[in-house]
């Protein structure tokens, strides 16, 4: 946002006094103060998908407006942004049409390395992806999925790399496999059409077709990848320089989600029922209920620590996909100054 130009003086008011001139000039100060308060107060967005690994998002972003005029908020929020896809996300960010978004993690590291100025400062969420399988197939292990056809979300998204481990398991490759790339809300129907014979993606487009009855899981990460990173909170390095007190009350407000939603069942069920609304994920809350309990740690968001070794394990393996060329330094793509100082906040939903 920028401040309007005071109008241009016309030629009847050049012929006025000075002190005229001014008295017309003067309606326009309190103009030009109330839009940059405006402009300082309003809410930044956030984007992110519709998907339980960002599970977190919704929920801070609630807890927040519920906390708003409390003793102590800060006067400007954040509000939850739905987009339908990662490309979209990427170029908003990468534009500055959004300041902040959840972001898969290899995809930060190569924006970063290609001098985007973009800074992970949290984890949103723990394990959550799986690769499903129709019921009906004669597919128990992965070896058993040789020449088959795969879908996958995104060559940058970690669901790729999960796929990659485990087809390594059974010394296999993604040259033995046919690989093709696919929006996670199209894969379920693709599978029950015969599209395809497998997808690896994350939640709940998994637990959409197990629910429906004619798919199940062949691998969770949860049984095998326990510290699985994918979706990153990740933000502009201008809004950190801008307005970092709003920078660390968003992660604040993300950890706090994340130990809110796994400290008990009820947390989860209140959750589902905030995403499945119309202003943030949009869809049947039967499903996500699916996802929060079948089993209960099929995603987990209490562990958002950023741990350094981490993330190199997770570059390492993006290396070996060819998604990223080079090693990138830690600290070129992470600023994990504000989980260090994070303040305890209360999530009352």
């Amino acid at each position: 946002m920028y401040a309007p130009e005071a109008p241009e003086v016309d030629s009847p008011l050049r012929r006025q006094l000075l002190g005229g001139m001014l008295s017309a000039a003067v309606p326009a100060l309190p103009l030009l103060t109330s839009a940059s308060a405006s402009a300082a107060e309003s809410p930044i967005q956030v984007g992110g998908l519709p998907v339980t690994c960002n599970l977190t998002l919704p929920v801070a972003c609630m807890a927040k407006a519920a906390a708003t005029g409390k003793p102590g908020a800060l006067p400007r929020g954040f509000e939850y942004s739905k987009y339908n896809g990662w490309p979209e996300v990427k170029e908003s960010l990468m534009t500055g049409r959004i300041q902040a978004a959840y972001m898969l993690a290899p995809l930060v590291m190569d924006l970063a390395d290609k001098r985007i100025p973009v800074k992970i400062v949290s984890l949103g969420h723990r394990s959550g992806a799986v690769i499903m399988v129709r019921t009906d197939s004669s597919h128990k292990k992965f070896a058993d999925l040789k020449g088959k056809r795969i879908a996958i979300p995104s060559r940058f998204a970690v669901d790729f790399l999960f796929l990659r481990k485990m087809l390594a398991r059974e010394k296999m490759s993604p040259k033995d496999i046919e690989i093709v790339e696919m929006a996670p809300p199209d894969m379920p129907a693709a599978l029950y059409a015969k599209a395809v014979d497998g997808y690896c993606t994350g939640e709940p487009f998994g637990a959409a077709a197990q629910r429906a009855g004619y798919a199940r899981p062949l691998a969770m990460t949860r049984d095998e990848w326990r510290n699985y990173i994918c979706c990153v909170l990740t933000v502009r390095e201008e809004l950190i320089k801008e307005n970092r007190p709003l920078v660390q009350e968003l992660v604040n407000y993300v950890q706090a989600a994340g130990n809110w939603l796994d400290s008990t069942p009820a947390s989860r069920e209140k959750a589902v029922t905030i995403a499945a609304g119309r202003k943030y994920f949009n869809q049947d809350p039967n499903v996500l209920r699916f996802v929060m309990q079948n089993p209960a740690d099929r995603v987990t968001y209490g562990d958002l620590r950023m741990i350094r070794a981490e993330f190199d394990e997770l570059m390492q393996l993006s290396i070996e996909a060819g998604t990223i060329k080079r090693p990138i330094a830690y600290e070129n793509y992470v600023d994990d100054s504000f989980v260090k100082a994070i303040k305890p906040v209360t999530i009352s939903l």
